[in-house]
């Protein structure tokens, strides 16, 4: 019978399974697992491990981490996987792990327990197969080969990664598109029906080999501080007590809706003044949408894309963020960025968002991806008003402090990548710490 630690460990960084709403029932108190409850196997926990509590001690072990990543984020220019990447992997290098990143950029300036391999990338802008693999052989073959092999979506092909004990697969975007719904047209399956190839290769279904991690960003740069928000106002020239400020962020394309609340905030201008002259939408990011967006009046600023310091007076600035996105492409980052920066969200109603992030509508507004929707769901917003968006941001912070901070994320990252190739570490509670 196969170890554990021969498998290939797949890692869901978002809940878009129908069975993941479920955890969110629990709040982080007595009804979750705690120290008192019997010893648990984490990889047959059922819900996200962010609902657990890891000790923040140092970490028992430290290990030696291979990171493959296409991209390292250069300055503001970072899409969600590439961000993931830093946020959780700065924090286990600042915990004491070694970290080995392989990939196409590094920083300009040397961070501990950091060590990047550098590759030129292919036409199509991946890591180039041949040459990532013969660096990670070199350094694998040492005194001290690597504990655990980490990459971020397709970082590290099949061809390589099928022989490689201790992987973990964190996907994102279109990969975990395509691989939820290969799950999904699978669960629906009638029983004579042949079992699709694509299904069968990637053998999913032992529930020992997937866990739900939910996505996390910096509490200690996205937080409340409304004096960050009062100076890019003044900077932007917007009344600090003045117009409803809205939101959005990120890249400037299609299937982030932005068409969707193009035509919506153009009808809305044309059919009602009082909301024209009232509302301002700040927009953080680039894209083919953008220079749209300028050419539709002066109550619409473009920022372009933005470091995270700057990300940080962005969301301090605004009275809610809108994220029409037209894809369930996981939980993205800048929904999270939001509301621990104490900002309500007003979202697509896609299940990723509605089971994890806008649970309810004390947390902020959900509409269908039309236009007439999007309408009611602005018109709504504006009506209620900053006192009463003021109240959701608030409690939408209080319950992204409990799930959807990097503290919470790394130490989940971590507890998985020290039961990997220790069992005794997938016991929860654990009696090393």
């Amino acid at each position: 019978m196969l170890k554990f630690h021969n498998f290939c460990f797949i890692i869901a960084i978002l809940a878009a399974f129908s069975f993941i709403p479920i955890l969110y029932k629990c709040q982080l108190s007595s009804n979750c697992y705690s120290f008192q409850k019997p010893v648990i196997d984490l990889l047959t926990f059922p819900s996200s491990w962010n609902l657990l509590y890891f000790p923040s001690d140092h970490p028992p072990q430290t290990l030696k981490i291979a990171l493959f990543v296409k991209k390292w984020p250069q300055s503001s220019h970072a899409g969600g996987l590439e961000r993931h990447a830093l946020t959780l992997h700065l924090a286990l290098a600042k915990r004491g792990h070694q970290v080995h990143i392989f990939t196409t950029f590094s920083p300009n300036t040397s961070i501990p327990n950091l060590v990047f391999h550098l590759s030129e990338p292919t036409v199509g802008g991946y890591l180039n197969q041949t040459v990532v693999w013969s660096q990670f052989r070199t350094q694998n073959s040492t005194a001290t080969p690597f504990d655990i092999v980490h990459t971020e979506s397709v970082g590290l092909m099949h061809a390589q990664a099928k022989d490689v004990t201790n992987l973990a697969v964190t996907w994102h975007g279109i990969a975990y598109e395509s691989i939820h719904s290969d799950i999904i047209q699978e669960l629906l399956r009638a029983p004579e029906e042949q079992q699709a190839a694509m299904v069968t290769k990637k053998d999913l279904h032992d529930p020992r080999r997937t866990s739900a991690i939910l996505n996390g960003v910096d509490e200690a740069i996205f937080r409340t501080e409304l004096s960050l928000g009062n100076e890019l106002k003044h900077e932007l020239g917007i009344p600090q007590n003045g117009s409803l400020i809205l939101g959005m962020s990120g890249r400037l394309v299609k299937d982030k809706g932005h068409p969707l609340i193009f035509q919506a905030l153009k009808e809305i201008f044309m059919e009602n003044n009082r909301f024209q002259q009232s509302v301002v939408l700040v927009i953080a990011g680039d894209g083919p949408w953008g220079a749209r967006y300028k050419d539709r009046g002066a109550n619409i600023l473009v920022l372009g894309p933005l470091g995270r310091a700057d990300l940080a007076k962005f969301y301090n600035a605004i009275d809610i963020f809108v994220h029409p996105t037209l894809r369930g492409q996981g939980l993205d980052q800048t929904p999270l960025e939001a509301i621990l920066s104490g900002k309500p969200v007003m979202t697509t109603r896609v299940a990723s968002l509605t089971g994890s992030v806008i649970v309810g509508p004390e947390l902020g507004y959900t509409f269908s991806p039309t236009v007439e929707s999007l309408k009611k769901t602005l018109y709504r917003v504006w009506k209620d008003g900053k006192v009463v968006l003021e109240k959701k941001g608030k409690a939408a912070r209080q319950r992204g402090l409990k799930l959807f901070t990097a503290t919470k994320m790394t130490a989940a990252y971590e507890r998985l990548f020290l039961c990997m190739p220790k069992e005794a570490y997938c016991k929860y509670p654990n009696p090393f710490y």
